[in-house]
């Protein structure tokens, strides 16, 4: 599977959000976008997924253009898990089943049932599958809804900031699997994300977005301390902890 995004561009009330987006990933791969707030990260994902439709420019998974897909289509074959999620009157296991809708006849099959218990595990959410979300944590949450995407088995998945709400231990938890996922089911990923030192470790490529531009596409070995000054507007030193490379913010003058 190939997404291919050429010269997209989307506005809001007269305002330019988005202008003359390109890029490409493959199966397998994981993208983080990162920029400033404002920048159009939220509003990349909503086009790519079919929520906003662009005033120009091509989206295409393979040889489909996603303007093009029927809906059921599209669901099949993306999946989108956004910021906020308000359904809060199913249990945890009851969420993560829905996930299974577009792939569903008229009554829940062994699959069904078995793709779900598969996710409970790989996320450790099995002790709370009867439990109601609005029980849960806002990390906890983020779990679920995360699990509910992985659940339609997409080709593209799209997450914006996943790991906002996660304690350190489940923000690795949480893209250790979506690296595993991307990697063993030929899944390609997007990730919008605010933690430059989370995606170093994770991303194969970065697409730096600033000003609703894109301002590079980079792979991850090559994002440098100029970049991140230009991109995020903040000065930075980059160093090395073990095999992992960081970024430290430096002291304004």
């Amino acid at each position: 599977m190939m997404l291919s995004v050429a010269n997209v561009g989307f506005s809001y009330n007269g305002r330019k959000i988005l202008d003359d987006i390109g890029f490409r990933i493959h199966e397998g791969e994981m993208l983080v976008v990162v920029g400033v707030n404002g920048a159009g990260k939220t509003t990349l994902l909503k086009c790519l997924c079919g929520i906003l439709r662009p005033d120009e420019g091509s989206i295409f998974i393979d040889e489909t253009e996603i303007a093009q897909m029927e809906r059921s289509d599209r669901a099949r074959r993306i999946g989108y898990v956004p910021q906020r999620y308000s359904d809060t009157d199913t249990s945890v296991f009851e969420a993560i089943l829905l996930g299974r809708k577009p792939h569903m006849g008229w009554t829940v099959t062994e699959k069904d049932l078995h793709v779900t218990e598969e996710i409970l595990r790989a996320l450790k959410l099995e002790s709370m599958a009867l439990r109601p979300i609005s029980s849960l944590s806002g990390g906890e949450v983020q779990k679920v809804i995360i699990g509910r995407s992985l659940a339609q088995e997409p080709d593209l998945l799209l997450l914006d900031e996943p790991t906002s709400n996660l304690d350190l231990k489940n923000q690795m938890e949480i893209m250790d699997i979506l690296t595993g996922v991307a990697r063993n089911r030929g899944l390609s990923v997007i990730v919008t994300m605010h933690d430059i030192n989370t995606a170093l470790r994770f991303a194969d490529q970065f697409l730096m977005l600033k000003d609703g531009r894109v301002h590079s596409i980079t792979p991850r070995a090559s994002v440098t301390e100029e970049l991140i000054r230009h991109v995020l507007d903040v000065d930075v030193i980059m160093g090395r902890v073990g095999d992992y490379r960081v970024v430290i913010p430096n002291k304004p003058s």
